[in-house]
């Protein structure tokens, strides 16, 4: 009987001890995980993440969770009889449009998250970008065939003030922080690209990880060509990749770019389908997902991007 019980504890008890060195690592350190993709929607996977970020504040990290809401917000807006056009990638957001897409990211999906994460005790705070001005942004107009083109209410993040929810850190919370902020100029709100507003505050907060949940495997070293998954690629590698990237990767792909730029020590791309998909890329060695590091040495850069583009060390 007690052989038994060994036996069966035994491969439990070494999957916590291959943790340790990455518990050690990680503690203390801040994490911001961009929430979205197929994630959202599945139950499963909502309450596998729900506990993957409940695990990461007891285990010492300090998590921040930034969401969208792109399916929801598309369902409310056919709900209210407006139509749903993109431009540049982006969602065209009239006024009415933008009352919605604020109802659904306040109102809904902040709330079921944070409801999801409170099954565990009385850790998630939900916030928008416009609470304690966290995030500031001014009108984003995009050039299509050489020309601004005006798609209403798209905010460009222009300033992040952190003290809400470095508060709320300090405090032993988890800030669940929805992707609106208010305006740098006219006192209105924006709808601002919920992967750029997770990069801009991770790199405001000093964040050790970014890490973006995708509906993907990471970022491909040859799509479609090869399910081939790039596991690690430098800041100046990734750069020159991104113009070939495919229009939904781009936005993730650029966050990432500019967290590691501006002092994020790594961020990762990963396969939010995966149940505990957080926890496989932190707590093991081999992760599964796209990591981005900074550029090791100024004077190595160009060797390093020269023959390292397909690098999946």
């Amino acid at each position: 009987m007690s052989t038994t019980r060994k036996h069966t504890a035994l491969p439990k008890a070494q999957i916590l001890i291959e943790a340790l060195p990455w518990l050690t690592r990680h503690n203390g350190k801040t994490v911001v995980i961009k929430f979205g993709g197929n994630a959202m929607i599945d139950d499963d996977l909502k309450a596998a993440f729900a506990q993957d970020v409940v695990f990461l504040h007891h285990a010492g990290l300090k998590p921040v969770v930034v969401h969208g809401g792109g399916p929801q917000i598309s369902a409310a807006l056919d709900q209210a009889g407006i139509v749903s056009e993109f431009k540049a990638g982006l969602r065209v957001t009239t006024e009415d449009a933008m009352d919605v897409v604020r109802m659904v990211l306040a109102g809904q999906v902040q709330r079921e998250l944070v409801g999801l994460l409170n099954q565990h005790g009385p850790l998630a705070v939900g916030l928008t970008g416009e609470d304690a001005h966290t995030i500031t942004a001014t009108k984003h107009q995009p050039e299509i065939d050489g020309e601004l083109v005006d798609i209403g209410r798209v905010g460009e993040i222009t300033a992040i003030d952190t003290g809400a929810i470095e508060a709320l850190l300090a405090d032993g919370r988890i800030p669940i922080v929805s992707s609106i902020a208010r305006s740098q100029d006219d006192g209105h709100v924006y709808n601002v690209n919920a992967d750029t507003a997770a990069a801009a505050l991770a790199a405001a907060l000093g964040a050790e990880t970014l890490m973006v949940l995708t509906d993907v495997e990471g970022l491909y070293e040859d799509w479609p060509n090869s399910d081939e998954v790039i596991s690690r690629l430098t800041a100046s590698q990734l750069e020159k990749l991104l113009p070939d990237l495919s229009a939904g990767m781009v936005p993730k792909m650029e966050g990432c770019l500019h967290a590691v730029r501006g002092g994020v020590t790594t961020a990762r791309v990963i396969d939010g389908r995966v149940q505990h998909s957080i926890l496989l890329e932190i707590f093991t060695d081999e992760g599964i997902g796209t990591m981005v590091v900074a550029d090791e040495k100024p004077d190595a850069t160009a060797a390093e991007t020269t023959d390292a583009q397909g690098e999946s060390s």
